[in-house]
Formats: C-alpha cells, sequence, structure tokens
C-alpha cells in the first residue's frame, strides 16, 4: 500500500508553531472508522462536552508531536453539509466558524464514490483538507483496487491509504497534515464542477451578493447554497440583505427550485471523473464476505433468532465471568474495609465510624461491586456496534417497529439504550421526522439500561439462585413487550396510528479495533465511577444520616417516616418501606437502588452482610414484584433532564413519568396480588 512520505524536517522547523493553537478536525460519514482514528491520535488525551448551546457532543483531544499539541476535533459523522440535520449543521459551522487549519476527511475506501461526495462539499469552503483513505484491507477484500497516488494527482489533495483498525498509515496521516499546516504552497486542489447551466446560475447569484455576505461566509459558497435551496443560508441571507436586494435573487431561485438535484448529478458526473482514474471495481455478480453473513443477519426469522441469541449470549457471559468477580468485591474489598474502618476508629465517635463504614463503604462502596458487569455489557455493545452489526440489529427490527408507527432507524437509538438511557435518547436526533423522534424518546426509558441490567445480576442471584438467568430474561423480554404495547398504544392516541418509510446504510463487516473498544469502555466507567463518587456517594451519605438521625434505632428515623408513609402502596406489592424508599433514591441515579439497600439491610455487626439480610427477609414473589417495578420504574434524573431538553415541552414529561408510573406500580401489584390470589385458589381447592 502506497503512503505519503512521512516528515523529514527536523523537529526544529517547527518552532514557529509551538507558541500557535493548531487545531485539526476529523470529518467524515458515519461507519468510516473515524473515531477510531481519534482514539489512535489522541488516546487519554480526549475529553467529551457540548456544542455551545446544543445537545450534541463532541470529542476534543490532544496529539503530541515534536512538541507542538495539536488539538483534534472530531466532528459529527455526517453523510453531507446540506444542514438538513443538527449534526451537519454542527460539522460545517465548525469548519467555518472555528476555521480549523487543517480538516482531515476519513474515508470509506470500500465505499469511495459516496464517501467522495463529502470531499466535494468540503472544497467549497476553502479549508486545506487531508484525505484518510482508511479500510484499504476491506476494500481489497472486496475486490476493489485504488491507486492513491493516480487518486491524490486528480483531485490534488493528499491521499493516504491507512488500515486504522490495524494502527497502519495514521502515522503517515499526521505527517501529511504537519507538511500541509507548515507549507501551503503545494496545495492547489482540484475543485469540483457542475453542470454549466447550474455553474451559469451560480455565477449571477455571485454578481448580486457580492460585497453583501456577512463574514465568516464565502461568497462562492453562499451562492451555490441558495441555488441548492439551503434553509439555514437562506434564512441568514434573507436576514442581511434588504428587500430590494433579495427580491432579484428570490427571483432567480424560484425560476430554477430543482436546481439541487442537478447540482448533485454534476457533483456525480465529478467523482465519477476520479473514480475511472483511480479505482478499479471488482467484476459484477461478486458475492462478498458481508453479503454471505448478511444472509443470515438481515433475515426476517433467522436473523431475529440471531438477535435474541445475541443478546442471550451477553446475559450468559455477565453471570459467569462478572458475577464471581463482583462476589468476590463484596465479600473481599467491601466487607473487609467496613470492617477494618470499625476496627480503625473504635475510640473515635460511633457516628464517624459508622457514617464511613455504613454510609460511605456499605453505600457508594457496594455500588462498586456493580463495575465488572457494566464492564461486560459495555464491551459487548461496544464490539457489536464496531463490527457493524448494530445495524442489522435495527433493520431486522424493522418490520416489527412499524406497528408502533417507527422504523428500524428508531431502533439504534433504542439499542444504545442497553448501554445508557441518556444517550439513547439524544440518538433519536437521528430520526427525520418530529412525530418518529418523540414517540421514540417516549419509550426509550423502558429500555433497561446498563445500571438496570447491573441491578437485576446483581439481585437476581441472591433472589432466585437456582434460575438467575432465566428470571432476568423473563424480566428484560417483560421490559420490551411493555415498550411495544406502550408504542402502539401511543401512536395510535397521539399520532392517529401514522408510518414512516425507512432507509438506512449497511456498512461492511470488519473486525474490531480493540483500542476503540478499550476506550469507549473506559470513557464510559470512568463516567460510572465519576458517577459513584459524587451524585451516588453523596446520596449513600444522606440515606445514612437520614436512617440515623433522631435514633435511637434505624425504625424511628427520618428516612422510616418517610418510607411508612409510602407502606400502604408498598403492601399491595409486598413491599416494605426500605423498598420503597431504594426506589424513591433510584430516581437520582439507578445504582442508588443497591446502595440504599446496603445501608438500610446493614445491620452493621459485621456478622450478616447486607445480601445475607435481603436474602432472609424478603420472600421471592416479593422479591420479583421489586425487581419487575425496578425495571419498569421511572428513569433517572439525567434521562428526565435530556428528555426535557430534546422534546423542550413539561407536558410530555409528566405524561412520561405518570405513565411509567402506572405502569411499574401495576404490574408490581398485579404481579403480587395474583400471587396471593393463586395460592388461596391452590390452598381452597387442596383443603
Amino acid at each position: 500500500m502506497s503512503s505519503s512520505p512521512a516528515i523529514t524536517r527536523p523537529p526544529e522547523q517547527f518552532e514557529d508553531l509551538l507558541d500557535k493553537r493548531i487545531t485539526v478536525a476529523l470529518a467524515g460519514q458515519p461507519n468510516v472508522g473515524k473515531s477510531t482514528v481519534f482514539n489512535l491520535l489522541t488516546g487519554l488525551n480526549q475529553h467529551v462536552g457540548n456544542w455551545p448551546g446544543k445537545t450534541v457532543e463532541f470529542k476534543v483531544g490532544i496529539y503530541l508531536h515534536h512538541g507542538i499539541a495539536i488539538e483534534i476535533v472530531d466532528l459529527p459523522g455526517t453523510y453531507s453539509l446540506s444542514a438538513n440535520s443538527l449534526e451537519e449543521r454542527i460539522a460545517r459551522d465548525f469548519i467555518i466558524k472555528e476555521q480549523p487549519d487543517v480538516v482531515v476527511v476519513v474515508l470509506n475506501a470500500s465505499a469511495l464514490e459516496r464517501n467522495l461526495y463529502l470531499v466535494t462539499e468540503l472544497l467549497w469552503l476553502g479549508v486545506p483538507m487531508v484525505l484518510g483513505l482508511n479500510m484499504v484491507d476491506v476494500a481489497k477484500q472486496q475486490g476493489i483496487q485504488i491507486e492513491s497516488h493516480v487518486l491524490e494527482a486528480a483531485l490534488g489533495l493528499p491521499v493516504v491509504p491507512m488500515m486504522a483498525s490495524k494502527n497502519q498509515g495514521v502515522r503517515e496521516l499526521m505527517a501529511s497534515v504537519e507538511n500541509l499546516i507548515c507549507d501551503l504552497s503545494n496545495y492547489k486542489p482540484n475543485m469540483p464542477t457542475i453542470r454549466e447551466e447550474q455553474q451559469a446560475v451560480v455565477n449571477e447569484l455571485k454578481q448580486l451578493i457580492t460585497g453583501l455576505v456577512p463574514e465568516p461566509y464565502l461568497e462562492d459558497w453562499v451562492a451555490l447554497k441558495l441555488l441548492e435551496g439551503d434553509e439555514e443560508i437562506t434564512r441568514i441571507m434573507q436576514e442581511h440583505l434588504a428587500d430590494e436586494q433579495w427580491t432579484p435573487i428570490d427571483h432567480i431561485l424560484s425560476q430554477n427550485e430543482d436546481a439541487v438535484l442537478a447540482i448533485a448529478s454534476g457533483r456525480y458526473a465529478w467523482i465519477g471523473r476520479m473514480m475511472r482514474a483511480a479505482v478499479i471495481n471488482p467484476p459484477r455478480g461478486q458475492i462478498s464476505l458481508t453479503d454471505r453473513l448478511d444472509r443470515i443477519a438481515t433475515h426476517p426469522f433467522l436473523g431475529l433468532l440471531l438477535l435474541i441469541g445475541i443478546f442471550g449470549l451477553i446475559f450468559w457471559i455477565t453471570f459467569s465471568l462478572a458475577s464471581p468477580v463482583q462476589t468476590w468485591l463484596d465479600n473481599v474489598v467491601i466487607n473487609r474495609s467496613a470492617e477494618w474502618i470499625r476496627q480503625t476508629l473504635q475510640g473515635s465517635p460511633t457516628w464517624l465510624s459508622g457514617l464511613l463504614a455504613d454510609g460511605v463503604i456499605a453505600g457508594a462502596g457496594t455500588v462498586l461491586t456493580l463495575l465488572p458487569i457494566l464492564v461486560v455489557f459495555f464491551t459487548a455493545l461496544s464490539l457489536l456496534e464496531d463490527i457493524g452489526y448494530m445495524s442489522r440489529a435495527a433493520y431486522v427490527m424493522d418490520r416489527f417497529m412499524h406497528p408502533m408507527g417507527l422504523h428500524g432507524k428508531s431502533c439504534l437509538p433504542l439499542l444504545i439504550g442497553f448501554g445508557c438511557n441518556v444517550p439513547s435518547i439524544m440518538g433519536a436526533r437521528i430520526i427525520e421526522g418530529e412525530r418518529g423522534r418523540i414517540l421514540t424518546i417516549l419509550v426509550a426509558p423502558l429500555v433497561p439500561c446498563a445500571a438496570r441490567l447491573a441491578i437485576l445480576a446483581f439481585l437476581t442471584p441472591l433472589f432466585f439462585p437456582g434460575n438467575p438467568i432465566f428470571v432476568s430474561w423473563v424480566l428484560v423480554a417483560l421490559n420490551l413487550i411493555v415498550l411495544v404495547i406502550v408504542g402502539l398504544v401511543a401512536n395510535h392516541l397521539f399520532f392517529h396510528s401514522e408510518h414512516m418509510a425507512f432507509i438506512m446504510e449497511l456498512p461492511l463487516y470488519h473486525l474490531p479495533n480493540i483500542r476503540t473498544i478499550a476506550m469507549d469502555v473506559w470513557q464510559r466507567c470512568l463516567a460510572f465511577l465519576h458517577n459513584a463518587g459524587t451524585l451516588i456517594l453523596l446520596v449513600s451519605i444522606a440515606v445514612w444520616i437520614l436512617a440515623s438521625i433522631p435514633g435511637p434505632s434505624i425504625e424511628d428515623s427520618i428516612l422510616a417516616g418517610l418510607g411508612h408513609q409510602l407502606e400502604p402502596l408498598g403492601r399491595l406489592m409486598g413491599l416494605d418501606w426500605r423498598m420503597m424508599v431504594a426506589l424513591l433514591t433510584s430516581f437520582l441515579a439507578k445504582e442508588n437502588t443497591i446502595a440504599t439497600l446496603g445501608i438500610l439491610f446493614h445491620n452493621g455487626n459485621g456478622m450478616m452482610t447486607s445480601t445475607q439480610s435481603m436474602i432472609s427477609q424478603i420472600p421471592p414473589i416479593s422479591a420479583l414484584s421489586f425487581l419487575v417495578v425496578q425495571m419498569l420504574f421511572v428513569p433517572c434524573a439525567a434521562t428526565v433532564a435530556v428528555m426535557y431538553q430534546e422534546l423542550k415541552s413539561w407536558c410530555w414529561i409528566f405524561v412520561s413519568i405518570g405513565l411509567l408510573l402506572v405502569i411499574s406500580f401495576g404490574f408490581g401489584i398485579a404481579i403480587y396480588q395474583g400471587s396471593l390470589l393463586f395460592n388461596f385458589i391452590i390452598h381452597t381447592l387442596t383443603a
């Protein structure tokens, strides 16, 4: 594989850049390996934030080379810069307004024609570009041969072949970036052409707006966007121009309303010329590995069985690998740490040892034992996403989503919900229609997040040691069944059973990048540990204090008084006041369930652990009722906040919370009371 030459200049040639803030933006379409490149460059020197005034997350990292700190900004993945979605607007606004020194466009070599369309749009922004031709190994497997040096000559842009999944070509990519930053004299890109009739209209528009375009927009680009019918640019120019200046422009645009199709056609014709010069495609009719695998993965029946089997396998691995580690942490680390604190602080005030041993260790410390379970869940989800399977899962689920008025694209954010409901709800932005987006957000909290699944994995072996996997599978299945029913009812009541079309890309399968998966798991675990060290710790301390005052026993505490107010409702589900308090604290963070139970069931003498105490005091049917309510209960406060951020309506929030309260308590009451009725009937018949 040919590549651009590495930098040969000695480090002293970069001294003029040491005091300069250098920014490199990573752009590209979804599923091109952009995140892999970002992780390889920045490692642990990265952080996640939000675009100013937006809810879309972005990543920023630092790449160090020759003593120069280069800021790498990972732009949202986008197919174009047409401002049809929030991601597209953010990507192009960053390039236009922040003006990075270089934009690195990561391309999927196996889908080069479609990927080059984004390049044709970026070239009009006038920013220096380097193309990272990623997945050349995947393209080769598909029988596609790309002469990178020919493509580089045709485009007039540096082109660097890469296999980011194997950490090949990334160093050469940054070498080309540094060469371009140091010397732009040889940077002469071949600008994409459009058809002559559209170019004539663009020239006419440019004459009308010359000197009238607000900074930092370029006149050529604005004229082209006006002809394309770009709503944002049209609005900006209308607000900026006087009526007499806008009228002739509007007249031209009204005569060329379908120009956007002709412009796109002209761009693809230009791309076709570049492709013919540098790319040799495989013979027609050749069946690829992706095609063979998709015969099963996208099959209406076999694909569904595969999806169920994959998630069943994840549960099995969790119980097989994570549960023993969790038990070891609980017995060795948590219990021994609490006992050590009690012994060390024997001469100290009783409240101090109680706060640290029973509040901090038995509360927030117990939550840390969930970490092995979360590592398994996060690793599994990242792996499925990295190899390209998650899109197949969405495709398979499409026909099941239609009765709810949704389509397979809604399945993607819902699947993300198995990791966390917050990014799941934020991910609903990929759904074009407002109705579909709202409906997806309403049902998203019913997807059991990793925290709920971790609680399930923690408690089911305690209460149902004979069949924890079966019980867990049934509870998760119940959540998904309820999700479908709620979607059906909500679509019928609020949206009159409308349906949407579904078009999405199925990326090629490729080998997972271990570093990318590890970075993703690492960042999610860090977020969990940060949560455990802040919010959960504060809640644990607050629960312990409320459970300790005014004394002398927990039954006389303020927390018990609050719990006893809820106990009449709890009795209908077989739950005592402690279980009800655990449900309440789970609203702040789902992991608080374990922390609260650890505090309220802990007797403080070190002879009986809180888990043993729970097993002895909670009947199995009450435990099942509690788990059902916990799985269907309202989401955490962070999820509710993001729901409001996305929906901008308290009405929808109250509808969601009220619905989930009715559903969760309704199922809990039905299970417990149904069990009592069943036992009564059996006893009557056998008497």
